[in-house]
């Protein structure tokens, strides 16, 4: 069943976990607003590198794990379905609107490490900084696991689940949209957020998820 544009807003259903502030009250999401951002806010530009995480913002999506009583190990819970954002942008604006959906993730209280950024077309100017470095160092960014990370649909089968995957569909091929959709949709945990053409999307997803 297709999916209806909606207004850029990204937010979780209780289908997957989602921050909270130490009150315990839900922290009320942001709304995105697709549209260029400053050059020197994203990683890999002129000015601060990579988004780090203040000091205070820490993950508070996994609860402790309880010890198991003796006995029969239990059975693990299904993976949830993740929720589908759709952010509309054209080709040449769904690299800004991605940028600013990970901005607003982060500052309602996601940890860098939870969110993939994955882009159809040309690669998000922080992989190619980190690639002119090497993959080796690359991909070990990527194990580490701690920070926001950015990748295309043709090494994207290489990146491990995360809660948040966010896609940019930034021109490329119509087979990198066709296949980095459906790879992204297994990629998430709990919210996908995809920018870019609705009828494009909602043609791949439709198909593919």
């Amino acid at each position: 069943m297709p999916l209806i544009p909606e207004e850029p807003q990204i937010h979780e259903s209780a289908q997957g976990p989602r921050a909270t502030p130490a009150s315990g009250r839900t922290a009320p999401t942001p709304r995105p607003v697709p549209g260029p951002r400053p050059a020197a806010s994203r990683p890999g530009r002129p000015g601060p590198q990579r988004p780090a995480p203040p000091v205070q913002r820490t993950p508070r999506d996994v609860a402790p794990a309880k010890p198991s009583p003796s006995g029969p190990a239990a059975t693990a819970a299904p993976a949830a379905t993740p929720q589908i954002q759709l952010i509309p942008a054209s080709a040449d604006g769904a690299l800004d609107a991605a940028d600013e959906a990970v901005d607003l993730l982060l500052d309602s209280g996601r940890a860098p490490g939870d969110v993939l950024v994955i882009t159809t077309g040309a690669q998000h100017p922080w992989a190619e900084h980190e690639l002119s470095f090497g993959e080796a160092p690359y991909w070990a960014q990527h194990d580490a696991g701690d920070d926001v990370f950015y990748t295309d649909a043709a090494m994207a089968s290489r990146a491990a689940s995360r809660p948040v995957v966010v896609v940019a569909v930034n021109g490329g091929p119509a087979s990198a949209a066709a296949s980095a959709l459906p790879l992204a949709h297994t990629r998430a945990g709990a919210l996908l957020i995809v920018c870019g053409d609705p009828q494009q999307i909602n043609t791949v997803l439709g198909a593919g998820v």
